[in-house]
């Protein structure tokens, strides 16, 4: 399975190989219009919450078309922002003071742009005039399609007969392993590795692993107790507790060591509320005799 795009040679040839192999893909959103007449004639299966989706056959591939609310509130949000923000950046350069050129103004233009994003851009029809002045106007037929298709999907698969919510529940499963592929080269920086011998390899990433597991019960936790709160944001704000060791010589040659941190600030302090963790007791000091240790590390 997959959640790339591979191209219709590759599929097709996945398809017809021998042993046969199964796939389980996105698909772009502009293919929803060729299916949509089709789709909509089907029944919508419930899958968890308001998450529902429905399939549909076509030439031995099984399409399967999600809709979540939830999706569709975030997507809506986040094209509303980006849309207004480019809009007010057309604005500032159709109401400037001094005339430009008309190649100034394309550059501009281009850099508006290029902020925006190509979602938004592609919603704002614009001109420049020969003189320089820029004209633009929102596309409303291609943003009545852009509404029509937020937080909806359509993925393809040639397993046959599976039930629609146990493909999507496939696909979901897929989105989780790539998270962990980014979690552990990311938030864990398991990558790069720098060692050379194979035992050191495998304890490093043994290491990496079963830091993964305690990010994965972090998550859990977090869940239960401060839903919107990510492991990530929890470790930037526990890193301003600062740990160290404070040595302090005695008048007849020894050393006192004494383990002491840093108080959690405001911030610090409130996810160890959420989580209901306090902080450990510090050790108690230890004595340390520096004339025996210079002793051992000294060659014999």
């Amino acid at each position: 399975m997959d959640r790339g795009i591979p191209t219709e040679k590759t599929l097709a040839a996945m398809r017809v190989s021998n042993p046969p192999i199964h796939y389980l893909v996105g698909t772009p959103k502009a293919s929803l219009s060729r299916f949509e007449a089709a789709l909509s004639e089907r029944a919508w299966v419930e899958v968890r919450g308001a998450l529902r989706v429905k399939s549909l056959a076509h030439e031995n591939e099984t399409y399967i078309y999600t809709e979540s609310p939830g999706r569709v509130n975030k997507e809506r949000s986040m094209r509303r922002r980006a849309l207004k923000a480019h809009w007010q950046r057309l604005r500032a350069l159709s109401t400037l003071k001094r005339p430009i050129a008309r190649d100034e103004m394309l550059v501009r233009l281009g850099k508006a742009q290029e902020k925006a994003g190509k979602l938004a851009s592609s919603l704002v029809e614009v001109e420049v005039t020969p003189e320089g002045k820029l004209v633009y106007q929102l596309n409303k037929p291609k943003l009545r399609e852009v509404r029509r298709r937020e937080g909806r999907y359509l993925l393809r698969t040639n397993l046959a007969g599976e039930d629609p919510a146990t493909l999507w529940r496939y696909y979901m499963q897929l989105v989780f392993v790539e998270e962990a592929f980014r979690t552990l080269k990311g938030d864990l920086a398991i990558r790069p590795v720098y060692h050379q011998m194979a035992g050191q390899i495998e304890a490093h990433l043994f290491i990496a692993f079963l830091s993964y597991c305690l990010m994965i019960t972090l998550r859990v936790q977090l869940k239960a107790r401060a839903g919107g709160l990510m492991p990530r944001s929890v470790f930037e704000k526990l890193s301003t507790v600062q740990l160290l060791d404070v040595r302090l010589p005695t008048t007849d040659g020894r050393e006192l060591l004494l383990v002491r941190r840093s108080e959690p600030d405001r911030d610090a302090q409130l996810v160890l509320d959420m989580l209901k963790l306090e902080m450990p007791e510090p050790p108690p000091p230890k004595i340390y005799y520096p004339e025996r240790r210079q002793a051992k590390e000294m060659p014999s």
